[in-house]
């Protein structure tokens, strides 16, 4: 089920990172390899072209594919590119999309340092590497989750560089703390049990190296960041579609659940309502929907209204 409206974030599925923002200077170093591949649609184009962006110690491998409008998807805290196979594939039937993996997760290197300007600069190096490959147009820019949040950064910054946004689970203007002191035991516990889970996919392209203290301190800097996110949203005059989920702590009528899954919506009327050009939708799911609704989201994004532009 699609709906219009708001959306609220995180207790459900892969947490998420905030921080602020900086402008990245550094430059990526690229190798780059081509190799066929089917699978990605009759109209898509087969050809994969894989390339890795040296920068800040990290390496970050990425890969492109398909035929159409420019797309740059980048996931989430806990996900990888591999994790969103299913919706790259679907996009890339009528988009030339491009997928990475952020620092410490899937084929990315382990970094010193995990914070949302750490892998905000994850995602200003990917794009600056874009930019020197050349692009025939600015791309769309999707983003999952802190991905959302990534990509509202950098098109509050660098407006001109994307042709518009399309956020996932993310980048929500919260009017108040997501987490509160009552939130804090079972945010802890849940980053130790997603930890845990983790460790089995250790040496795979779903790894994700980040510690239960490290994802925990994540989603606190998340909050802050939303906190002030709406004046970035004023800086951007992209066109702007969200896909939230109804509830992203589950649909539990008990505990926590409901005040987070209220919060969500709270956030994305409250957007709304300041930039009435954002366009919202709903879907019925929890936070891990860009797992479970890739069909419906990707059908979503090829119904986004986006200008042409050079």
């Amino acid at each position: 089920m699609t709906t219009r409206t708001n959306a609220t974030e995180a207790v459900a599925g892969p947490p998420k990172p905030y921080g602020d923002n900086k402008a990245d200077q550094t430059a990526g170093q690229r190798t780059t390899t081509d190799m066929p591949t089917g699978g990605d649609g009759e109209r898509g184009d087969t050809t994969m072209r894989h390339f890795t962006v040296h920068h800040d110690g990290v390496t970050i491998p990425v890969s492109r594919g398909g035929r159409g409008r420019p797309l740059v998807l980048c996931p989430g805290l806990n996900s990888t590119q591999a994790d969103l196979y299913e919706l790259t594939g679907l996009l890339r039937r009528d988009h030339d999309v491009v997928t990475f993996d952020l620092r410490g997760h899937g084929l990315a290197s382990a970094a010193d340092r995990y914070s949302f300007e750490a892998f905000r600069s994850d995602l200003v190096a990917v794009l600056t590497e874009l930019g020197r490959l050349g692009l025939p147009s600015p791309p769309v820019l999707v983003g999952y989750s802190l991905g959302a949040d990534l990509a509202v950064h950098y098109a509050s910054q660098r407006p001109d560089d994307v042709a518009g946004l399309v956020l996932i689970d993310g980048a929500n203007p919260l009017p108040e703390p997501f987490i509160t002191d009552a939130d804090l035991p079972d945010f802890r516990a849940m980053a130790r049990d997603l930890a845990a889970r983790q460790e089995a996919e250790r040496g795979t392209a779903r790894q994700v190296l980040l510690t239960a203290q490290e994802i925990h301190d994540l989603n606190l800097e998340i909050d802050v960041v939303r906190s002030a996110i709406l004046d970035r949203y004023r800086e951007i005059d992209r066109p702007i579609s969200m896909i939230m989920s109804s509830s992203i702590a589950g649909d539990s009528g008990e505990g926590r659940a409901p005040r987070h899954n209220r919060l969500w919506r709270a956030g994305i009327e409250r957007l709304v309502r300041e930039r009435p050009h954002v366009v919202a939708s709903w879907l019925d799911a929890d936070h891990r929907l860009i797992f479970t609704h890739a069909p419906q989201i990707a059908q979503l994004i090829r119904s986004t209204q986006v200008p042409a532009t050079s």
